[in-house]
């Protein structure tokens, strides 16, 4: 199991660890609810350094792109942002990432950590299959170390720590500064809703970077946060995850994010299949759903109509904002946008859900 520059401090903070896709990662500091709490209130701190970083350059880089990703990859320009999947030829998602434009032939891939060595193996395989004779694909994620910092008065932290104005840099955009004296990729970014920001650096620099990340925001309310409370913030934002929400069996047309699909924009890896797909009219659809009595939903818990099993759940909590369950479920198109009653069967109860407009919390 791989370890981040970071599990010495960890393990000191008292974290309880697991095994995330084959990385050995905080899943809790003080409390699932508490470390959810503190990111909405005021500022968390994360460990994300088991995420993997692909470097696409040279002169092909920005066409080869276009073809192997979903997004369009025009619309960039240097030092913005765009979050995109790599798809199969069946439609299904290889992995959704963001993509970093430094220039037109040079671009960063974010890609989530248990799916690095796979994409990087599938963009190889993709440039070999084709005439792309200007184009290096270089695996850095060894070189990287990423914190993630959130949360309302993440800026007023970060902007101690570095002479970058912060208030320049847009959402999904990045700058290349220092935090610290550490050189940096500032990303206003992340996955929890909140305003924040991603941050890069080189891996011998990221233990000096969570400490004096500590050392400033401490006294505002910063809080290191585990996995887990990562896992219900993206959930209240109905942001997908992968091996839930989308995977190799599941369109991205299917799961919401026909918005970084652009089918228009000419032939790219899995456009012909989802082309098809939707002309044929898709039979699932990913919806938002609430429970209605007590009762917590999970991953895999089948939704029924009338009976019958439509659907199941992909993703599921107890909400520390709402504190009501929740869910994201991948359900028949049929009754996706009907009004006919919905229950979630958890365990031998049949709890009944309302159809819930993405995402849960405002």
């Amino acid at each position: 199991m791989k370890s981040t520059p970071l599990n010495q401090i960890h393990h000191q903070l008292g974290a309880r660890m697991v095994d995330f896709g084959g990385w050995d990662m905080p899943v809790q500091y003080d409390g699932v609810i508490a470390e959810h709490l503190a990111v909405r209130s005021t500022a968390g701190l994360f460990d994300v350094s088991h995420m993997g970083e692909i470097e696409v350059s040279g002169a092909d880089a920005f066409t080869f792109l276009q073809y192997a990703t979903t997004n369009d990859v025009s619309k960039l320009a240097d030092g913005q942002i765009q979050y995109t999947a790599l798809c199969y030829e069946t439609g299904g998602v290889v992995d959704d990432l963001t993509l970093y434009r430094f220039a037109a032939d040079r671009y960063l891939l974010c890609v989530n950590a248990s799916n690095s060595d796979k994409d990087f193996a599938w963009l190889q395989d993709l440039h070999k299959g084709s005439s792309f004779s200007d184009l290096n694909l270089i695996n850095r994620s060894d070189e990287y170390g990423q914190l993630a910092i959130q949360g309302p008065v993440a800026a007023e932290i970060l902007e101690q720590l570095t002479n970058v104005n912060l208030s320049d840099i847009k959402y999904y955009w990045f700058v290349e500064g220092k935090v610290a004296g550490i050189k940096t990729i500032i990303s206003r970014t992340g996955y929890t809703g909140e305003d924040g920001f991603e941050l890069y650096c080189a891996t011998a620099d990221c233990c000096n970077l969570w400490r004096e990340l500590i050392h400033a925001g401490v006294p505002k309310g910063l809080q290191p946060i585990g996995l887990g409370a990562r896992d219900t913030l993206r959930l209240e934002k109905g942001y997908a995850l992968y091996g839930h929400e989308i995977t190799a069996e599941i369109m991205p047309i299917e799961a919401r994010l026909s918005w970084i699909t652009k089918l228009k924009k000419g032939d790219f890896a899995g456009r012909d299949a989802m082309l098809k797909a939707k002309q044929a009219g898709l039979h699932r659809a990913l919806i938002g759903l609430t429970l209605t009595a007590p009762g917590v939903p999970r991953e895999g818990y089948p939704v029924v109509c009338a009976g019958k099993e439509v659907g199941y759940v992909t993703s599921g909590t107890m909400s520390p904002s709402l504190k009501k369950g929740i869910a994201m479920a991948l359900v028949d198109t049929a009754v996706a946008s009907g009004e006919q009653p919905l229950s979630i069967a958890i365990r031998k109860r049949q709890v009944a859900a309302e159809r819930t407009s993405l995402p849960f919390v405002k």
